[in-house]
């Protein structure tokens, strides 16, 4: 069973896991928005992660437990009731309804918020220890939380740490997602000097699978690329893509960082999602994400599409995705 099946990364483990022919369980908590799911041959249950009577139903004759589902924002009004504790929340609850309904493995979907970044090459051995960024706090607190709970439970456990997903099978637009359209659609008015660790979700989606039956219990695997890419990176993929746009100036990190307190305090007056916030800006202001994914690929054989073609392809995918709304 693969919870968040209507997410994004959750929706191509589905796809995934039936490209291989498995008999697929696709949880989610809106049933009423699984259009996509109708032509797949799996089938579609409630999953709710805040309500265990949800989760024991939905695991009944579970072997493989992928748990993907996982609040993704930013920003949010009280982050911690928001982000942090129904994340933290939703893994107990998840973890003993699998140690209750016996299920044999399960595969924890974790980020590498969870390892941190600080320009040099990170391992599954780094822990990050400082944020002040609500979901990079909640993805810390969480796969801590999952391995605790693994322990107590006796459950065969492997986590996988994502970066910044992008590609096909978005049910509706990530926060990753929504970035990259707000470039393709020529709205980013400045560049922010972030540097994002890009990876294709169908090669994340592929490593998330191969861990259930490659991974060994007790293990992490960080599903990223090597480098990050930088804005001007970014716009050129665009332009293999045939979007021709021009890269918006930089700015001091002083400016940003007032911009984002702006943002964050319109954001409480209008109750719309602040699109750039200080915890943004600490967090990723000139400091490349760089990950050593060794590991997956010698014991996974993960081997993800570069930077540049993962974010080719996706120009092209919402240029494709926009022609049909």
């Amino acid at each position: 069973m693969v919870t968040g099946a209507n997410g994004h990364l959750g929706g191509n483990v589905v796809r995934a896991l039936i490209a291989q022919g498995e008999t697929v369980r696709a949880g989610m908590r809106d049933v009423q928005n699984a259009d996509d799911f109708f032509h797949l041959n799996c089938q579609v249950v409630y999953t709710e992660m805040q309500d265990i009577d949800a989760m024991r139903k939905a695991l009944q004759g579970v072997d493989i437990l992928y748990h993907v589902a996982a609040v993704f924002k930013h920003w949010a009004k009280d982050p911690i009731t928001e982000i942090v504790e129904p994340n933290v929340k939703g893994t107990e609850i998840v973890l003993k309804a699998a140690a209750e309904a016996n299920v044999k493995k399960v595969v924890y979907v974790s980020s590498v918020a969870a390892v941190g970044h600080d320009g040099n090459y990170l391992d599954e051995n780094s822990w990050n220890t400082l944020s002040n960024n609500a979901y990079y706090n909640s993805k810390i607190k969480s796969e801590k939380k999952a391995w605790e709970l693994a322990k107590k439970y006796n459950l065969w456990m492997v986590s996988v740490l994502p970066s910044a997903m992008i590609g096909p099978h978005a049910n509706r637009l990530t926060d990753t997602m929504q970035f990259i359209e707000t470039i393709r659609t020529n709205k980013l008015l400045i560049d922010p000097h972030f540097f994002f660790n890009f990876v294709d979700v169908r090669d994340v989606a592929k490593g998330v699978v191969a861990a259930t039956t490659k991974g060994s219990s007790g293990n992490r695997y960080i599903l990223a690329n090597n480098n990050s890419s930088s804005l001007t990176e970014i716009y050129k993929a665009a332009q293999s893509a045939g979007i021709n746009l021009k890269v918006p100036a930089r700015l001091p990190k002083w400016v940003i960082y007032f911009i984002a307190l702006c943002a964050e305090l319109a954001a409480k007056v209008t109750d719309k999602p602040a699109e750039l916030i200080r915890s943004q800006v600490a967090l990723f202001y000139g400091i490349r994400q760089e990950y050593e994914i060794t590991k997956a690929h010698n014991e996974l054989g993960y081997e993800p599409r570069s930077p540049s073609e993962a974010l080719r392809d996706v120009f092209e995918y919402l240029n494709g995705r926009e022609s049909k709304l």
